[in-house]
C-alpha cells in the first residue's frame, strides 16, 4: 500500500504519515540511547527521563544489543538455526539479524515484524537480504499471532516445519500483567516445529528495585506501558521447552565474548535466556 508524503511536527522534525510524535516510542527512545537520530522530542524527553533514574541505561541498551549478536550467531553455529522470526525488530540498526546470519550461514531467512510507522519507513529500505537468502518485514503486533502466521510474506519465507529462531529481544515489558504476555509468548512458541529455539532479554524488576520504580513512573506519565519483572517471571515464559545453558541470567553474562562482563555482571538491567523446543 503507498505511504503518503512525509508530514512536519510541530517541533519542525519530520515524520512518516501516521507517527504520532507528541508521545514516545520505546524504539525510537533506544534508537536515541544508541546514538541513533530516528526519534523525537518525546522520545528524547522520555529517555531522558529514564537516563536521569539510570544512567547506565545508554550501556544497557547497546549490551542488549550486543546479546542480540551474540545469540544469533549461537543460534546458527550451534544450535543449527537457519531461519529467524524477530518480533518487535526496532528501527534498524547494523549489524542488523540477516547480516549477522548470513555472514554465517548465507542461505539465512529472517522475518522481522513490529507496527511502529518509523520501522516501518526504514525496515523495507534497509533490510534487505543477501543473494543467497531471504528477508521480509510484517507490519504486525506480537499479540496477532493468527494473522502473523498466516500472512503470505512469512509463509513464503520460512519453512515452518523446520526449526526456526525465534527472537524477543527486549519488547515483552511493553505488554502489562493483565494482558497475559506469557500466554502470547506461548501461542507464538506453539506455532513452531520441535529444535526451535526461543531468545528474549527483559528488564529486570530486581536489578534496582527503586531506578525501576522511577522509570516506571515515568514511562506511565508519558503513556507508555512498562513491565519490567523478576527473574523467576522472565524464566516463567520458557516453561515447557529446556533452557540452554546458564539458563537465564544478566544479559552481560549469557555466553559473553570476553571475562570483563563477569566483574560486573549486574551493570545491566536486563535478564537473558535461550531455550530449545523438545
Amino acid at each position: 500500500m503507498a505511504q503518503g508524503p512525509d508530514v512536519e511536527n510541530a517541533n519542525g522534525e519530520w515524520a512518516p504519515p501516521g507517527v504520532d510524535t507528541s508521545v514516545a516510542h520505546s524504539a525510537r527512545m533506544y534508537d536515541w540511547w544508541i546514538g541513533g537520530k530516528d526519534n523525537f522530542a518525546a522520545d528524547r524527553a522520555m529517555g531522558a527521563a529514564f537516563a536521569q533514574a539510570i544512567p547506565s541505561i545508554r550501556t544497557m541498551a547497546r549490551e542488549n544489543r550486543n546479546f542480540l549478536e551474540r545469540v544469533v550467531r549461537y543460534l546458527v553455529d550451534e544450535a543449527g538455526i537457519r531461519q529467524f522470526l524477530d518480533i518487535g525488530t526496532g528501527i534498524p540498526t547494523r549489524p542488523n539479524v540477516h547480516e549477522i546470519a548470513q555472514s554465517m550461514a548465507p542461505e539465512a531467512r529472517v522475518v522481522y515484524v513490529d507496527n511502529d510507522p518509523i520501522v516501518l519507513a526504514h525496515a523495507r529500505a534497509l533490510l534487505t537480504s543477501g543473494e543467497h537468502g531471504r528477508t521480509a518485514y510484517i507490519d504486525a503486533d506480537m499479540r496477532q499471532s493468527a494473522r502473523l502466521f498466516a500472512d503470505p510474506s512469512l509463509l513464503e519465507t520460512l519453512d515452518l516445519s523446520k526449526p526456526v529462531g525465534l527472537l524477543m529481544i527486549a519488547v515483552l515489558m511493553l505488554i502489562d500483567d493483565a494482558d497475559d504476555p506469557w500466554s502470547d509468548v506461548r501461542t507464538l512458541m506453539d506455532a513452531l516445529p520441535s529444535g526451535s529455539c526461543i531468545a528474549i532479554t527483559h528488564p529486570g524488576q530486581d536489578f534496582d528495585p527503586e531506578a525501576m520504580a522511577a522509570v516506571v513512573a515515568a514511562a506511565t506519565q508519558g503513556g507508555m506501558t512498562l513491565a519490567p519483572r523478576r527473574r523467576e517471571e522472565v524464566a516463567r515464559f520458557f516453561d515447557g521447552w529446556e533452557l540452554v545453558e546458564p539458563g537465564v541470567v544478566p544479559v552481560m553474562t549469557w555466553h559473553p565474548e570476553n571475562d570483563e562482563a563477569l566483574d560486573a555482571p549486574n551493570a545491566a538491567y536486563y535478564w537473558a535466556g535461550v531455550a530449545r523446543k523438545p
